[in-house]
């Protein structure tokens, strides 16, 4: 049967397009199931039959049967084939994963700004809790940026008793929302 294949594959070097169809009828099944090992998809598979076949038409002429077989050089295209086409998917994964990875995060703004909408009323709430002159001391320090001194010049008391107020307005708001 090799010398026969081989002789197969010397006519579709020279053109033959029966010695070809022939010499596929016997060896095509071994290498879809070969390429199916490889690839393990069964389209995947076809495509690579499909491609090293077309191989084994174009480059017939540089078999050689003092190297080998006809069977071991077309298994060897439909194995070499298949091995690259393996190569080249992991290889596309791979980018697929890097590019993702460098993809900012898309946030759903939706669910942002609610998060954003309920921690401001629990930060409300949290401030109503103040006495009234530790709500006043924080307002002046922390959102009107003065400092210590000059909250103590505008509420005209001791730099002393501004940062006390702030230290117990600022552990009732943590006590607060660490409850909440």
């Amino acid at each position: 049967m090799t010398i026969r294949l081989d002789a197969l594959l010397e006519r579709v070097a020279d053109g033959d397009p029966e010695s070809y169809a022939d010499l596929f009828d016997a060896l095509g099944p071994r290498c879809l199931g070969l390429a199916r090992r490889v690839v393990a998809s069964g389209a995947l598979a076809e495509e690579v039959v499909q491609d090293a076949w077309l191989q084994v038409w174009r480059e017939a002429g540089a078999f050689d049967k003092a190297r080998g077989s006809a069977t071991t050089w077309i298994m060897t295209k439909v194995h070499r084939r298949a091995v690259d086409t393996v190569r080249h998917d992991i290889a596309a994964a791979r980018r697929d994963v890097v590019y993702e990875a460098r993809r900012p995060v898309e946030f759903d703004n939706v669910s942002e700004s609610a998060v954003e909408r309920d921690e401001a009323r629990r930060v409300r709430r949290c401030l109503d809790t103040l006495t009234g002159k530790q709500r006043e001391a924080i307002d002046l320090a922390y959102f009107a940026g003065r400092t210590y001194g000059e909250v103590a010049t505008d509420l005209a008391v001791n730099p002393a008793t501004v940062k006390t107020r702030i230290r117990d307005g600022l552990q009732r708001l943590r006590t607060c929302m660490g409850a909440l």
